[in-house]
């Protein structure tokens, strides 16, 4: 008896109407995905004696890009330095990854938009756990092609180093370099959005509350 009263309370959950107010921090967490697409989602920084001033390695969804300059470009440099070691070039071809973010990104952004048009909460979990799969398996991804550029190494090298992961976040310390990873602006503004989409379950379910129990 109890299990049946826990389906129908969650039946219930599932077809709550969203109200106004949710359809738009659904809407607004729709429109804090697009600049996605352009911002970076994640930066690399070595700094060294050498490059005192830092080498630049930003990761979009859909490229890789090193910090320019008239005297150089950063990408070019640290795949250089990454030769001594026998790390193999980071080369956008190898990331598969920028196939599919792009295309996975615009998905939900469609999927918001449905969202707000049909404003039912079944909808917005469906949203919000695909979100949080994509999230996770987006990181999972990021931290296993890390570990293989770290520990499939050329064993004819110039310079020989034990395998090693580079960092995902935070510092690690690699001969003479220092390197620090971090989220970018795309990554937090990718964070901001299911943020906005738990407020609009918050509401609505607030809402739907004080409608029936008035």
């Amino acid at each position: 008896m109890n299990m049946n009263k826990y389906l129908a309370a969650t039946a219930s959950f599932f077809e709550i109407s969203l109200d106004l107010r949710s359809r738009a921090l659904v809407l607004l967490g729709a429109l804090f995905l697009l600049p996605t697409f352009v911002l970076p989602l994640w930066n690399m920084t070595l700094y060294s004696n050498q490059f005192p001033d830092g080498l630049t390695l930003h990761i979009y969804s859909h490229k890789l890009e090193g910090g320019k300059s008239p005297e150089r470009d950063d990408l070019k440099e640290i795949n250089s330095l990454n030769h001594y070691i026998g790390m193999r070039a980071l080369e956008e071809d190898d990331f598969t990854e920028f196939k599919w973010i792009p295309f996975v990104i615009g998905g939900m952004v469609l999927l918001a938009f449905r969202v707000v048009v049909l404003g039912k909460m079944s909808k917005l979990a469906d949203l919000l756990v695909l979100l949080l799969y994509f999230g996770v398996f987006s990181l999972w991804s990021y931290y296993h092609k890390l570990y293989l550029y770290g520990h499939e190494l050329d064993a004819e090298a110039a310079i020989k180093i034990d395998p090693f992961t580079p960092p995902m976040f935070g510092h690690h310390t690699l001969a003479n370099f220092e390197v620090y990873s971090y989220p970018a602006a795309g990554s937090y503004l990718m964070l901001v959005a299911p943020l906005l989409f738990l407020a609009a379950v918050w509401y609505a379910r607030k809402s739907w509350k004080a409608q029936h129990q008035g």
